[in-house]
């Protein structure tokens, strides 16, 4: 299927190659949609395909020796996976799975290994997305060191955001709580503490953000570092050349 450049920049990274770039990746990459509990990847099992998501959001699962699931790290369109992809490895470190209804490209994981090894912006692009993503993933361990619940929720629902068109958020209890690594109860009181500082309006797996500004200041120090990040790694690309 012939896929139009506009539709390509719709994923932040594959925005930042070159329209030639595109061009010639476009005939690689596959339009997928990926229903909510798709998993694209799992632990220990061979990775044959290589994700860039232009819509929804995904979870990255790692899960205890009894089998408990934690989330450590988020994407959508701004990033790609599995990043184990980036090195080589021949298979996934870890769980990812659709927790918003996605849409996206599929690349085959040779072609993808090619592509790292050929072209220099697309290897470079990759590289400081894993950077970008390994800095998320290091404050998600800060945050739930040092963070109150509901200040994590908070600042969750900030990533989620960032990631959707529209305000409202489409997310169970269920995956909240493995979201924060916290138990039900811990998650329904965080929205109650959130609903009722008027930030949030919360229903039955359904979140809108009413105060976005205010939801920013109640996270305090537990947004923004890894945001600006991945601005200043991803914005270094673009004024390279």
């Amino acid at each position: 299927m012939d896929l139009s450049h506009s539709t390509l920049e719709a994923n932040k990274l594959l925005s930042l190659l070159s329209r030639e770039d595109r061009i010639a990746l476009s005939v690689l990459l596959r339009p997928v949609s990926l229903e909510r509990g798709k998993m694209i990847a799992k632990t220990d099992t061979e990775i044959d395909t290589v994700y860039f998501l232009t819509s929804g959001i995904g979870s990255v699962l790692l899960r205890s020796a009894r089998g408990r699931a934690v989330e450590a790290g988020l994407f959508g369109f701004d990033g790609y996976v599995p990043t184990a992809a980036l090195a080589g490895a021949e298979s996934s470190s870890y769980d990812v799975v659709v927790q918003i209804p996605a849409e996206g490209f599929a690349m085959d994981y040779v072609p993808f290994r090619r592509w790292m090894d050929e072209n220099r912006r697309f290897q470079r692009i990759m590289i400081r997305s894993m950077e970008a993503f390994a800095v998320q993933l290091a404050y998600t361990a800060v945050s739930n060191a040092i963070h109150e619940v509901p200040q994590r929720l908070a600042r969750w629902l900030l990533m989620c955001d960032d990631r959707i068109a529209g305000n409202e958020i489409t997310l169970t209890h269920e995956y909240l709580s493995i979201m924060l690594g916290v138990r039900r109860p811990s998650v329904t009181t965080s929205l109650h503490e959130l609903e009722g500082r008027g930030l949030i309006r919360a229903r039955r797996g359904n979140i809108v953000i009413r105060n976005r500004k205010g939801l920013e200041q109640y996270a305090q120090d537990a947004y923004g570092y890894a945001e600006r990040e991945y601005y200043r790694l991803m914005h270094g690309v673009r004024i390279e050349e």
